[in-house]
């Protein structure tokens, strides 16, 4: 069986604290707020562009992200170019974000895409990259794509 016109929704990500959340994604990626809500148990945020959903935030869980439990390995967010990029890293050392590595790296040896690679602040990984311009420094993980070993 075929799905047709299958492509991914939205995403829906378990924080600790809604707030500093919502004030990350925004000033990472510009998103909107779309609708918010609280209640007994029950803070969350819907952000968008342009009032379509993109993320959804859940202040449902405590501590850190588990990266060594399956489940989600990393978001990745595709811009159109590598200038986009490096004004999100800008951004992103103004929020003394964690970074994988520093500064922007290829997806692998000789490839000309690339990107960014961070943490949100509950230790979710992230990807910020442009499909060309990142090419011409050495990849950080040789034989295997960059994205994968963070």
């Amino acid at each position: 069986m075929a799905l047709t016109g299958l492509k991914t929704g939205h995403i829906g990500l378990n924080v600790t604290d809604v707030d500093r959340s919502r004030d990350f994604y925004q000033r990472v990626f510009g998103f909107e707020v779309l609708s918010d809500g609280a209640g007994p148990g029950r803070r969350f945020v819907f952000l968008g562009r342009d009032g379509q959903l993109l993320l959804t935030l859940w202040q449902q869980s405590d501590g850190a992200f588990p990266t060594a439990l399956p489940g989600l390995h990393h978001l990745s967010f595709q811009v159109e170019s590598v200038d986009e990029v490096r004004a999100a890293e800008a951004v992103l050392r103004e929020l003394s974000t964690t970074f994988a590595y520093d500064g922007v790296v290829p997806h692998g040896e000789g490839a000309d895409s690339g990107g960014i690679f961070f943490t949100d602040p509950d230790g979710i990984r992230l990807e910020i990259y442009a499909p060309s311009g990142a090419g011409g420094s050495a990849a950080p993980t040789a034989g295997a794509p960059t994205c994968g070993f963070f």
